[in-house]
């Protein structure tokens, strides 16, 4: 019950990634949380419980002072990863660490 008031609560206040594209060269992250990975052909995001996946070529981020990141270059694959309870986060440092 809590899990379903909290999800709620997120789409409420608006605490979810929204995720704009235009074609295959900009993709605007709306509520992303931070950049864990970052080079011209890969970055890695986090935007509330999702860890996004990006592959591409000459990609780079603009604008990440606003809560939003705008990714531009050319997108070649998007990968979405659930991050959710403490399981997933452990592997997600596992992962870092290797």
């Amino acid at each position: 019950m809590f899990e379903r008031l909290a999800d709620k609560a997120r789409d409420t206040f608006y605490l979810n990634p929204q995720i704009h594209f235009d074609c295959n060269k900009e993709l605007l992250i709306e509520n992303c949380r931070r950049i864990e990975e970052y080079n011209e052909v890969f970055m890695r995001l986090i935007s509330g419980r999702l860890c996004i996946h990006i592959w591409g070529s000459n990609l780079k981020a603009y604008d990440f002072k606003t809560k939003g990141l705008i990714v531009r270059g050319k997108i070649s694959q998007i990968e979405f990863i659930e991050r959710s309870g403490k399981k997933n986060e452990k592997s997600a440092e596992r992962l870092r660490k290797d």
